[in-house]
């Protein structure tokens, strides 16, 4: 089919050497399309199909690359594609003496359900093996689009629990059982109250506020009751489960891309929800420093603990088991499938595991985060194919146990209580590690290619880390 559309393609197009008569032009036409009203129709599958991969946190070049997938599978080999963070537009040529088809879509809507980015995998796939007629494959979109989650909203509230208790663990919070439960009900608490907010349409940048300001009350209160020994832990995986799902992967993948635009955006829109959440612990630190005369329930610097995770050797299994159960429960708040469940707890313990034992090596946190999350993109980049799942749910799954979070805690409480200059470079700290975790994803994603596209031949060409979508983009002709 597409070599009979080339050949029609050149058939419909003039010499151009050819001797034109005074006056006249050389006329370009475009290659032979459907109708017009089929166009319009494979434009907007391709764009509701891109708009599903960028709400759940894609880059730029997946979402272009599958874009032209899809159009190109459908007979409409001249399209191109552009990807700003908030709109996705695409424009179908038809030579120069007609003007060109232009379809633009928002994307409003920003939350994450990984079992609908499963299935549009699957009918991408579908579609690009010749399985399905457009009109099937946009019925079968909106099915996948306007089915409900497949679990009940408290699954997820109970997901986000247990990763903050897990977190509480990886943090070195193994030797104080009440730490876990503590740090769980605080962060089930956050999330029905965003819950509750979101319902009244509150702005995500107050709810973050919410947020970090019940999750530091909650851990400081129970520490001045005598029912913590460390409440810098559990506010620090409070912080990790709110930092967590936010777009690092994405807009490290989008700048090394060259999509600096949909870079800016999205680090643009991490940083102000980061900003939200520390405007939040900061107010509840003023306000358990003002009511507590002087001192946050009795804290100081030595009890924030260090910026890095820590892990003995003989505590390696714990790391990894907490590792694990980061990720998966991640993967689960986010309505993960089975099988992609199962990936991402694998993703997590490889991270931990590496992390642990990079720190015991004395490797510097930064360079540590970054080795291991390039390991789990390494990784998670081969399973991911093989097992027919998104290499995203592994990627950002797996980044979630090592975010910077007791770093960020301590940064801010040097700033914000101490008065410590030494609070900006632990900030700084925390802000390269998030940075660095992104990035050895993405390198890990892009060493996965060659290995996981013929089995260890390494190939000539590498169309770039891909972790949604079709692994090459459709040729396109751009004569």
């Amino acid at each position: 089919m597409r070599i009979t559309q080339r050949a029609r393609g050149v058939l419909r197009r003039r010499d151009p050497e050819a001797t034109l008569p005074p006056g006249a032009r050389n006329v370009v036409y475009g290659p032979a399309l459907p109708d017009e009203s089929t166009v319009h129709l494979v434009l907007d599958l391709g764009l509701r199909i891109g708009e599903v991969q960028m709400a759940s946190g894609a880059g730029a070049s997946d979402v272009t690359a599958t874009i032209i997938a899809v159009v190109n599978a459908y007979g409409l080999p001249h399209c191109e594609v552009d990807v700003i963070y908030t709109s996705i537009t695409v424009s179908c040529y038809r030579g120069t003496d007609l003007p060109p088809i232009t379809s633009l879509r928002v994307v409003r809507n920003r939350s994450i359900d990984y079992t609908r980015l499963a299935d549009v995998e699957a009918l991408l796939r579908r579609i690009t093996a010749g399985e399905l007629n457009a009109a099937d494959a946009y019925a079968e979109l909106d099915r996948i689009t306007t089915a409900p989650h497949p679990f009940p909203r408290w699954v997820a509230t109970l997901s986000w629990a247990g990763m903050a208790a897990s977190l509480a663990v990886l943090l070195g919070g193994g030797t104080d059982p009440m730490l876990p439960l503590i740090a769980a009900a605080a962060t089930a608490l956050v999330d029905r109250l965003g819950r509750l907010l979101n319902k009244r349409a509150l702005p995500f940048f107050f709810q973050q506020v919410v947020g970090g300001a019940v999750a530091t009350s909650v851990a400081l209160g129970c520490y001045s009751l005598g029912w913590l020994d460390n409440a810098a832990l559990a506010v620090a995986a409070s912080i990790i489960v709110l930092l967590s799902g936010m777009t690092v992967v994405g807009s490290m993948q989008d700048a090394i891309t060259g999509y600096n635009v949909t870079a800016a955006g999205r680090i643009a829109e991490l940083a102000l929800m980061s900003a939200g959440l520390i405007a939040g612990v900061v107010l509840a630190l003023y306000v358990s420093l003002r009511v507590g005369g002087g001192t946050v329930a009795g804290l100081d610097a030595q009890s924030i603990g260090r910026a890095e995770v820590l892990a003995p050797v003989l505590h390696l299994p714990v790391q990894m088991l907490a590792g694990a159960s980061t990720s998966a429960c991640f993967a689960l708040a986010s309505y993960a499938p089975p099988r992609p469940l199962l990936a991402a707890g694998i993703g997590g313990a490889v991270a931990a595991a590496v992390h642990a034992l990079l720190t015991l090596a004395d490797v510097h946190t930064v360079l540590a985060g970054a080795a291991a999350t390039t390991v789990v993109g390494f990784v998670g980049g081969i399973i991911a194919r093989r097992l027919r799942i998104p290499a995203l749910v592994i990627a950002v799954s797996g980044v979630a146990p090592l975010l910077p979070g007791l770093a960020t805690y301590r940064g801010l409480y040097e700033l914000s209580v101490l008065g410590s200059p030494a609070g900006v470079a632990t900030l700084m700290l925390a802000v390269a590690t998030g940075l660095a975790l992104g990035a050895g994803v993405v390198l890990g994603e892009y060493l996965a290619q060659p290995v996981r596209t013929s089995l260890g031949r390494l190939e000539r060409r590498i169309s770039g880390p891909r972790m949604s979508g079709p692994l090459r983009p459709a040729r396109r002709r751009l004569d």
